[in-house]
C-alpha cells in the first residue's frame, strides 16, 4: 500500500517543464535563452523554443515555433493604426487564437523532449498584464510544469532605487502569474549580484546603501517597502548567470529543478481545487435550473391555457 502511495506522485512528476522567460528591454533576457538553448544542447538535452516576441528583428537561437511566422506585426500595426506597444498587444491576442494548435505541437514533443523554453516580449507589462499573456501562461501552466524566471539587469541594478523598482516588478510578476518563480541576476560576468543578496538578507545593508545615495523622498519610500518586501524575499530562489560566459547555469537548473518541485507540491493541488469547485459550482447551477424547471412545470400542470 505505502510503495503504490510513493510511486503514485512519482509517476504524475515525469514530463517536460515550460520556462517562461520575462524580463526588461536591455536585461539580456533573448541573449540568456540562447545560452540556457546552448546549454542544454551541450548535455544532449535539446529543448522546444518558442518565440513569443513579434518585434523582435533577429533570434540568435532557432525557434521551433515563432510568432512572426503566424502574425506580422509590422502589417498589423499598418491594419490597425497602431503604435509599437499595441501592435505587440494586438499580435499576441491573434497568436492566442491559434494557441491550440500550438499546444497541439508541444504535446506531440512533451513524451521526447524534457525543457520548453518560451522567450517574451522586453516590454514585460504587455505579456504579464494582458489577457492574452494570461491565456499562454494559464494553458501551459494546466498541462506541464511551468516556471517563470525574471532576468534583472545586475549593473543597472546597483543602485538601491533600480533595485527596488526591479523587486516590485518581480513581486508584482510573481503575484500575478501565482506560479514558481526564480529571479535570475543576469550579466554577473561585469557585476557581481552579491550586493543584491546582502540586501535582500540584510535590512540594515539595503539601508546603509540609501544613506550613501543623495537624500530624497524615495528614500523613506523605499526604507518601508523594503520592510514589505522582506517576507518576499525569504521564499524568493534567486541565482546570478552570465548570458555571455555561460557561469551559473547549474545553479539555474538546481532553481528550476526546486521551483518544479513547488509545482507539484502546491500549484498542481490547488489547480485542482479550483477545476473542482469549478465543477461543482456548476452542478449545482444545473441542479438548481433543473429544480426551477420541474417547480414551473408542476404549477402549470392541469391549467387551462387562456386563448
Amino acid at each position: 500500500m505505502d510503495g503504490a502511495q510513493t510511486d503514485k506522485p512519482t509517476e504524475k512528476r515525469d514530463g517536460p517543464v515550460n520556462i517562461i522567460m520575462i524580463g526588461m528591454a536591455g536585461s539580456g533576457k533573448t541573449t540568456l535563452m540562447q545560452r540556457i538553448n546552448a546549454h542544454l544542447h551541450e548535455r544532449k538535452k535539446a529543448p522546444y523554443v518558442v518565440n513569443l516576441d513579434p518585434a523582435v528583428s533577429k533570434l540568435p537561437f532557432q525557434a521551433n515555433i515563432d510568432i512572426r511566422d503566424t502574425v506580422d506585426y509590422k502589417q498589423v500595426m499598418s491594419e490597425y493604426n497602431l503604435g509599437p506597444n499595441g501592435g505587440i498587444l494586438t499580435s499576441l491576442n491573434l497568436f492566442t487564437t491559434k494557441l491550440d494548435q500550438v499546444m497541439g505541437l508541444i504535446d506531440k514533443r512533451a513524451s521526447t523532449t524534457e525543457y520548453f523554453l518560451y522567450d517574451t516580449p522586453g516590454q514585460i507589462e504587455i505579456f504579464t498584464w494582458s489577457a492574452s499573456g494570461a491565456i499562454i501562461t494559464n494553458t501551459l501552466a494546466s498541462s506541464y510544469p511551468t516556471v517563470v524566471v525574471y532576468v534583472v539587469d545586475t549593473p543597472r541594478t546597483a543602485s538601491p532605487s533600480t533595485f527596488m523598482s526591479n523587486m516590485m516588478y518581480a513581486c508584482s510578476i510573481l503575484y500575478k502569474t501565482q506560479l514558481p518563480f526564480v529571479l535570475a541576476f543576469n550579466k554577473t560576468d561585469v557585476v557581481s549580484h552579491g550586493f543584491a543578496l546582502e540586501w535582500m538578507s540584510d535590512f540594515e545593508a539595503f539601508q546603509r546603501a540609501l544613506q550613501r545615495q543623495e537624500e530624497s523622498f524615495m528614500n523613506s519610500l523605499m526604507q518601508s517597502m523594503s520592510l514589505v518586501l522582506d517576507e518576499f524575499y525569504a521564499h524568493l530562489r534567486v541565482c546570478g548567470v552570465s548570458a555571455m560566459t555561460g557561469q551559473g547555469m547549474d545553479e539555474f537548473f538546481d532553481k528550476i529543478g526546486e521551483a518544479v518541485t513547488e509545482y507539484y507540491d502546491e500549484f498542481r493541488p490547488n489547480l485542482q481545487r479550483q477545476v473542482e469547485k469549478k465543477r461543482q459550482a456548476e452542478q449545482e447551477q444545473k441542479e438548481e435550473h433543473l429544480k426551477r424547471l420541474m417547480k414551473d412545470l408542476a404549477v402549470s400542470e392541469g391549467k387551462e391555457v387562456d386563448l
